[in-house]
């Protein structure tokens, strides 16, 4: 299935088997010829105050074959002709050549401040100049302070912080933690989930193109709450009930948790049906699990009604995992939750070398600052209710729209050459990523 997602800053990222790669490739060749023809017709970007300086490094096919030579062959790149991207402000990219293109990808859902926000920049160059790394067995105000920060943007009893590196991290912690505090083993997740690539987080994923053929146990997938594809369409109480199946069936009737995004982001911008997380929620609690929202994408306010996903869906969790926009590009992660649970992680020592890092947690209380100050999450749901209002009036004039779905600047488009059969339109989701180059980039996953 082809998922077609557009938004500003944020876009999620998956990979193309390799007949797909080679069509794509093919495909944007042959029309490459009539490209620059059409680009004199392209509307012109708004004026902006900055140009990069000059650029004398190596050229995007030097550094190709070096990629090639030296780095994981598992890596790839977007476009025909890929872009070697030098320098960043604010929304904008610019290539080697000084072209400036608008964002809409923000490294993977990442850069939620815009691309070397000032402020965020002058929190990390402040605190790299005094200390760059020590270790939490020391003390420092930096890691205390957004700690501090952070627990007062969560509900109800969600106050103690764990720093990680990455969401994968996070919700490695996270899953262990439910599994301690609960004496049970069993986690369920959702089909189309996307939590991670380690051993637990590839277990509770549910796309075969994420998980390599390795040992993975103690998680079972529910049914999706899908509203567009799913077998009971918007009904999140009839989805609900496979949850209940699979502690009844599936377990020993006792659970250590449920794990969950609110927007499923690398599955294609899925918003869950309604009503299903409160009655999924209330399933587990009686099976005495733990409710983990896994916040890494739809977090931060990035839906624009709400500072996390999981508000809109009149829940409280047991645990929070968050990374990517944490950090506006800082490699930066936490968990989140109760004193009770937390206490779980003193009956053996457990440590993160990294986990906390006064340049990390520095950059992570700007952060919070600027999307407080610049009003962004103000931001993402009026600009973002707006480019979902003009997404629904094209889904009205063109066929090949299927779908049109998200909130703030998580939205996502799904296109299909059949809206009553919802037939996926791969060649032409993938012809259009490439034609869509200029506002770097539209992006889509596939399973």
């Amino acid at each position: 299935m082809q998922r077609f997602a557009a938004r500003r800053v944020l876009s999620e990222t998956n990979s193309l088997r390799l007949p797909q790669r080679c069509f794509f490739s093919q495909l944007a060749q042959k029309e490459e010829s009539s490209l620059s023809e059409h680009e004199t017709f392209l509307p012109r970007m708004p004026p902006f105050d900055y140009s990069p300086p000059p650029y004398d490094g190596p050229s995007a096919d030097e550094i190709l074959a070096k990629r090639k030579t030296f780095l994981s062959p598992s890596l790839f790149h977007l476009y025909s002709k890929p872009l070697n991207v030098v320098d960043g402000k604010m929304q904008y990219l610019f290539d080697e050549n000084g072209r400036r293109y608008l964002d809409a990808f923000g490294g993977i859902a990442t850069v939620c401040c815009g691309h070397c926000h000032p402020d965020v920049v002058d929190s990390i160059v402040n605190q790299i100049k005094r200390i760059q790394h020590s270790t939490v067995l020391y003390l420092n105000h930096a890691i205390a302070d957004f700690a501090e920060a952070l627990a007062s943007k969560m509900p109800g009893n969600l106050k103690v912080v764990f720093f990680t590196n990455s969401g994968t991290e996070a919700n490695e912690l996270a899953i262990m933690m439910a599994r301690l505090y609960t004496g049970c083993n069993d986690i369920i997740s959702l089909r189309n989930a996307y939590h991670g690539n380690a051993a637990g987080t590839m277990g509770a994923t549910a796309q075969s193109n994420w998980k390599f053929n390795v040992v993975q146990t103690g998680v079972h997938h529910a049914l999706n709450p899908d509203p567009y594809r799913g077998v009971f369409g918007a009904d999140g109480e009839m989805y609900a009930k496979d949850v209940q199946d699979l502690i009844d069936f599936g377990t020993s009737g006792h659970v250590a948790g449920f794990l969950s995004e609110s927007i499923q982001g690398v599955g294609g911008i899925i918003e869950l049906a309604p009503g299903y997380l409160p009655a999924v929620y209330k399933s587990i609690k009686k099976a005495g699990g733990l409710c983990i929202a896994d916040e890494v994408q739809a977090g931060f306010a990035r839906t624009g009604s709400h500072f996390w996903g999981f508000e809109a869906h009149g829940v409280v969790p047991d645990i929070v995992t968050m990374a990517k926009g944490i950090g506006n590009g800082i490699p930066l992660g936490a968990v989140v939750t109760t004193p009770e649970i937390a206490e779980v992680l003193t009956r053996r020592n457990y440590f993160n070398t990294f986990g906390g890092n006064p340049v990390c947690t520095a950059a992570g209380h700007a952060v919070l600052k600027v999307i407080q100050k610049d009003k962004l999450q103000n931001n993402a749901h009026v600009v973002g209710s707006y480019l979902k209002e003009r997404l629904t009036a094209l889904k009205d004039k063109y066929g090949i729209i299927g779908d049109v779905r998200g909130r703030g600047f998580l939205l996502g488009v799904e296109f299909v050459t059949d809206r009553q059969l919802k037939t996926p339109a791969k060649a032409e989701t993938l012809y259009i990523m490439d034609k869509m180059k200029g506002i770097c980039a539209l992006f889509f996953s596939q399973y």
